[in-house]
């Protein structure tokens, strides 16, 4: 027979509030040391075990960390959660994961619904688009989220008023830059991702304003603008072979944009590196299994989660914490030295 804890209130000789606030805890009221000790010996008489989350929400909280992603099927986003997950577990709490699908308004509704669930923390992963509308319609719902006692944080830009890990997406891509110029690179074309994507932006924009101080110039006809997924790095590509002319060399703002223009060329004929070189951004773990193994802008993307999660769990001051995280060039097989 299961003891519950109207039993335990019975024994005890307290009303079931009472008994509620003396194992559960409470937000708001508290039980003398008295009664306190009292339903609690009767709790070991009848060997009643508390439900963990019941006592969660009667301190106002819960033991969730809700984690959104713009797409769980991204090898970036899934290394992300797995540093996450493991952040979560260490703390004792239960990871909600939940999608958008690069959709703003289903994001913000997520946050909501964390909000009513009482969550006790939110970690958003993802850059953020320019759309000023959009951006200060999740500002409040996160400030909506933070002022019923929760609190949350930002893999992005800084921009939403939240504890941010911003990661200097302008310095690895300049890096690469100079890079693939020192290799003896001239004629480029960028896979730029959206063009209202501003981790997208700060790349493409970063790599083209230093090859311009080096004294290269891109044609505004080698700068494509798709998604920054599989899918965009294919139309992008194919963009790019129905122009007829391939450059020396192909950034993509993402690896995953990277792996779809290298699948499209090679049904195309076109040969990485001897025809073309080609690189990405964030040194995903499925680069692990691809030839010409892929030169990249490397991401801590494990660590990326341990930090937005450590940010989230520490709650807010009076101005957000913004954590940079830096960038690593890893020079592989797709780009050589140009002779």
């Amino acid at each position: 027979m299961t003891v519950t804890l109207s039993d335990v209130a019975r024994e005890a000789g307290v009303s079931l509030a009472t008994a509620s606030r003396a194992i559960n805890g409470s937000a708001s009221r508290t039980v003398g040391a008295e009664l306190r000790d009292r339903v609690l010996a009767a709790a070991v008489r009848l060997r009643y075990t508390p439900d963990a989350n019941a006592q969660a929400m009667a301190r106002g909280r819960t033991t969730s960390l809700g984690l959104l992603v713009h797409n769980i099927a991204d090898p970036y986003f899934s290394a992300i959660a797995a540093g996450v997950a493991q952040s979560a577990d260490a703390a004792g709490l239960q990871l909600t994961l939940a999608s958008s699908e690069n959709d703003p308004a289903r994001e913000i509704e997520m946050v909501h619904l964390l909000r009513r669930q009482r969550a006790r923390a939110i970690v958003l992963a993802g850059g953020r688009s320019d759309d000023v509308a959009v951006n200060d319609h999740l500002r409040l719902a996160l400030a909506d989220f933070r002022s019923s006692g929760g609190s949350a944080a930002l893999i992005g830009q800084p921009i939403l008023g939240v504890n941010t890990v911003v990661i200097n997406n302008a310095q690895g891509a300049s890096s690469l830059a100079r890079a693939m110029h020192d290799l003896g690179y001239r004629r480029f074309a960028v896979l730029g991702g959206p063009e209202d994507y501003l981790s997208a932006r700060e790349r493409r924009d970063a790599f083209i304003f230093t090859l311009r101080e080096l004294g290269t110039t891109i044609a505004d006809a080698d700068i494509v603008s798709t998604s920054m997924d599989h899918a965009g790095g294919q139309e992008a590509m194919r963009i790019l072979l129905a122009a007829g002319t391939l450059p020396e060399m192909i950034f993509a703002v993402a690896d995953t944009m990277a792996l779809g223009a290298l699948g499209v060329m090679r049904e195309a004929g076109v040969r990485v590196p001897q025809d073309v070189a080609l690189a990405g951004f964030n040194d995903i773990s499925t680069l692990r299994d691809v030839t010409p193994a892929l030169t990249t802008v490397r991401l801590p993307l494990h660590e990326l989660g341990h930090m937005a999660t450590e940010l989230a769990l520490s709650g807010s001051g009076d101005e957000p914490e913004i954590r940079t995280v830096h960038t690593e060039l890893v020079i592989r097989d797709s780009t050589p030295r140009l002779r």
